[in-house]
């Protein structure tokens, strides 16, 4: 059984793949990437407080998802907007 197994006790219910195939936080990174920031500190302080996750694992998280067909699926504009950044940021290095 993986973490991502329904069946498995030991899984955290936060990374429980849902019907659509994306788990309820990963759900959440998209949608907290959906949202509009008047700064980085407000960003930051809503992924610990709204999340629970350090802003660090945050964007490994969305790395991944940036990358997951599913992700894409669900989330099309916002995925192919990051995936857009994150090209352009990787050309200019």
């Amino acid at each position: 059984m993986t973490a991502s197994d329904p069946a498995d006790p030991a899984a955290d219910p936060e990374d429980v793949r849902g019907p659509a195939g994306l788990s309820e936080r990963d759900r959440a990174v998209l949608a907290m990437e959906r949202r509009g920031w008047p700064g980085p500190g407000a960003k930051e302080r809503a992924i610990r407080e709204g999340l629970g996750l350090s802003p660090t694992r945050y964007y490994q998280l969305l790395g991944a998802l940036l990358d997951d067909p599913l992700a894409l699926e669900h989330d099309p504009v916002t995925v192919n907007r990051l995936r857009r950044i994150r090209d352009e940021r990787r050309r200019r290095r």
